[in-house]
């Protein structure tokens, strides 16, 4: 499984998640903004960061998703952290989080970087580990599922959907997290087709409903302003998010004047 891509793309829908899994509140995400930043000239990438909308006293957090035994590990991340942090004009503090599957592959040496890690300053996660109780939220449960075997995945997957039918009123977040989760099962079952995997979970009847259809629609639409800011032309938008060419140079032409008052 892509994991990286997988939590890059979780931590970026819904940042409250990982607040969560560092015992933070989930309303903290809202005064972050997430990204995947680049270390210039040695060509490091780090996993995630949280940069503080506007607080000085907030930390930034830096995340790194680790999926594979690595020695090397915390050499790497605290060189990738202490570079960024060189070449940033921000001042604030930082904190780190490092997501493993397992305590067994945490298989870094530490000896040199013993201090960093017992300081408070690093929390490393182990989803095995994390608390399963029914009263966990839909978030951990999301990312508990990464890890689930195949055996159970489609169970676990069916439960999810159906707490955020429950819990997520809003109708775009809801569509956003169930596709989420159906991409997960997407990458853990890689030879069936996306039909199979609709059936599997139960999401064929929903995705045909009018109000699935106008959330994913108003989805579409809203991705339209900031595809046109990357460079991507009309043509290559209708493209991408399957939709006619005049509705998309009709919100293109909507968004424009926003974007060159934006500019001024």
């Amino acid at each position: 499984m892509k994991t990286d891509t997988i939590f890059y793309r979780l931590f970026q829908s819904f940042p409250s998640i990982f607040f969560e899994l560092i015992n933070q509140p989930p309303e903290t995400a809202d005064t972050y903004q997430f990204s995947s930043v680049e270390v210039k000239q040695l060509a490091f990438r780090i996993d995630g960061v949280f940069l503080p909308k506007s607080n000085p006293s907030s930390p930034i957090y830096f995340v790194e998703v680790q999926f594979q035994p690595d020695k090397k590990f915390y050499s790497r991340l605290f060189t990738e952290i202490f570079l960024y942090l060189d070449r940033s004009e921000l001042t604030n503090n930082w904190r780190g989080a490092v997501v493993y599957p397992s305590r067994s592959l945490d298989v870094g040496e530490t000896e040199r970087y013993i201090e960093l890690l017992t300081s408070g300053r690093v929390s490393r996660i182990y989803l095995d580990e994390l608390d399963s109780a029914a009263e966990q939220s839909i978030g951990i449960g999301t990312v508990k599922l990464v890890i689930e075997p195949q055996s159970g995945a489609a169970t676990k997957a069916r439960e999810l959907i159906n707490l955020a039918k429950q819990q997520i009123a809003d109708e775009i977040t809801q569509r956003e997290f169930l596709e989420l989760i159906e991409t997960i099962i997407v990458y853990k079952f890689p030879l069936k087709s996306r039909e199979e995997i609709e059936q599997m979970l139960g999401l064929s009847e929903l995705k045909q409903t009018k109000v699935y259809q106008e959330a994913k629609q108003e989805g579409k639409l809203e991705a339209i302003p900031f595809m046109l800011t990357l460079g991507a032309t009309v043509e290559q938008i209708a493209d991408a998010l399957k939709l006619d060419v005049e509705l998309v140079r009709l919100v293109a032409a909507k968004a424009k004047p926003n974007q060159e008052q934006s500019r001024e």
